[in-house]
C-alpha cells in the first residue's frame, strides 16, 4: 500500500551525500561536483521558513540545501519531488482541520511561475499568493508572480 504524503513526510530519513555526481547527472554540476539528496522533512522545514508576503523558488531551496550540507548542488529531481510531498501533506493536514500547514504555495518554479502540479493546481496557488499581496500575471500558458525577485525569502 502506498504511503500518504504525511507518512512520507514523517518517515525518518537522513540526507544522502553523493561525493561525486554519477555519469547520468554530470550535466547538473561541474566536474568533481558533490550533491545532497535531501529528505521530505528537511524540504518541508525550509518551506515553513518562508513568511507570508515572501516567496522562494526551487533553485533557492536547492542552493540552501547545498550550503547546509557543504555540497556543490542539491539534487534537482528529488528536491522537486519533496516539495510536492510537502504540498500534498499540507493539504492532507488542511483536510483534517489543521490550520498550521506548510505554505507550499510560496515555493515557485525557478522562473517565478506557479506550479500546476501542486494540490489545487494554479488556482489554489494563485489564490493563496494573492491573499498574501502578490500580483499574478498570465504570460502565454503560465502564470507568474510579478517581480518575484524582490520578495525572495532568505533561507538558512
Amino acid at each position: 500500500m502506498a504511503l500518504s504524503a504525511l507518512e512520507q513526510l514523517r518517515k525518518s530519513r537522513s540526507p544522502k551525500i553523493v561525493a561525486q555526481l554519477p555519469e547520468g547527472a554530470r550535466r547538473w554540476g561541474p566536474p568533481g561536483a558533490s550533491m545532497v539528496v535531501s529528505t521530505p522533512g528537511e524540504v518541508d522545514a525550509l518551506i515553513r521558513q518562508v513568511p507570508a508576503g515572501k516567496i522562494t523558488t526551487l533553485d533557492d531551496l536547492r542552493a540552501c540545501l547545498a550550503r547546509r550540507h557543504n555540497t556543490t548542488i542539491a539534487c534537482p529531481v528529488s528536491t522537486a519531488i519533496f516539495i510536492g510531498v510537502a504540498a500534498r501533506a499540507a493539504e492532507e493536514m488542511r483536510a483534517m482541520g489543521s490550520t498550521d500547514i506548510t505554505p507550499f504555495w510560496r515555493a515557485l518554479r525557478p522562473d517565478g511561475s506557479l506550479n500546476p502540479k501542486y494540490p489545487g493546481g494554479i488556482r489554489l496557488q494563485q489564490a493563496c499568493l494573492e491573499a498574501e499581496g502578490h500580483l499574478i500575471v498570465q504570460r502565454g500558458k503560465n502564470s507568474f508572480v510579478v517581480e518575484f525577485e524582490a520578495v525572495l525569502a532568505e533561507l538558512n
